[in-house]
C-alpha cells in the first residue's frame, strides 16, 4: 500500500453499520459483562468507541482531532453511538469534508483518519457482539480488505499498549478470524 486506500471512507461506512449491528444487542444488564479487551467491561468500551466517534465527527467537521475530554455517561450508551454512527455515515456519504486532518501535531489524510476509523470499529463492532453474548462474524469480503490494510495501521509499537501479540490462526481461517487474530483477539473465545 503506498497510501490511505481510496475506498477509505466505504470502508467507514461499513465499520459503522456492522457496528450498529452489534450495538442493537446491548441491555443495560450487560454493561457489566467483560469484553475481549482485556481489563475492559462492555461499558468501559462503548465509552471509548463513544470517544472514537466523536474525534472522527471533529475530524469530518473541522479538520482536526482534538485531546479527548472526560469521559460521560449517558442514560443509554448504545442508541448515543448509533446516533454518533448515524451523523459520521452522512458525513462520509456527503464526501465534502477536509482533505487533511490535524491529530496532535501530525497532520494526516482525512483517508489515513477513515480508514484507521473503520478498523478500530470494526474490531469493537465484535468485540461488543461478543460481550453480549452473539456471534457475529465479521463479513467476509470487509474483513479481508481490512486485514490487506491492518499491517500497515498497527506495528510492533501498538503491542502491548494498543493491542495484545497476534494469535496463530489455523492454515485456510475465515478472514474475520484472521484480522481479530492479528489484533490480539481469540476468534473463538466467548
Amino acid at each position: 500500500m503506498t497510501g490511505p486506500p481510496a475506498d477509505a471512507p466505504e470502508l467507514l461506512e461499513r465499520a459503522l453499520g456492522y457496528a450498529a449491528g452489534s450495538l442493537a444487542l446491548v441491555r443495560p444488564a450487560l454493561l457489566s459483562r467483560p469484553t475481549p479487551c482485556a481489563g475492559w467491561d462492555l461499558r468501559a468500551l462503548l465509552r471509548h468507541l463513544d470517544d472514537s466517534l466523536l474525534a472522527l465527527i471533529e475530524a469530518t467537521a473541522a479538520g482536526r482531532v482534538a485531546a479527548p475530554g472526560p469521559a460521560e455517561d449517558t442514560i443509554d450508551p448504545a442508541g448515543t453511538l448509533r446516533e454518533r454512527a448515524r451523523i459520521l455515515i452522512g458525513r462520509c456519504a456527503a464526501g465534502d469534508g477536509p482533505d487533511l486532518v490535524a491529530v496532535g501535531d501530525r497532520q494526516l489524510t482525512a483517508r489515513a483518519v477513515a480508514v484507521t476509523g473503520a478498523l478500530e470499529i470494526a474490531v469493537h463492532g465484535w468485540d461488543i457482539a461478543r460481550a453480549c453474548g452473539a456471534d457475529r462474524p465479521l463479513p467476509p469480503s470487509f474483513a479481508l480488505r481490512l486485514l490487506s490494510v491492518s499491517p500497515f495501521l498497527v506495528d510492533d509499537a501498538d503491542r502491548p499498549l494498543r493491542f495484545a501479540p497476534p494469535l496463530p490462526v489455523p492454515d485456510g481461517g475465515a478472514p474475520g478470524s484472521r484480522l481479530l487474530a492479528f489484533l490480539g483477539r481469540d476468534p473463538v473465545a466467548a
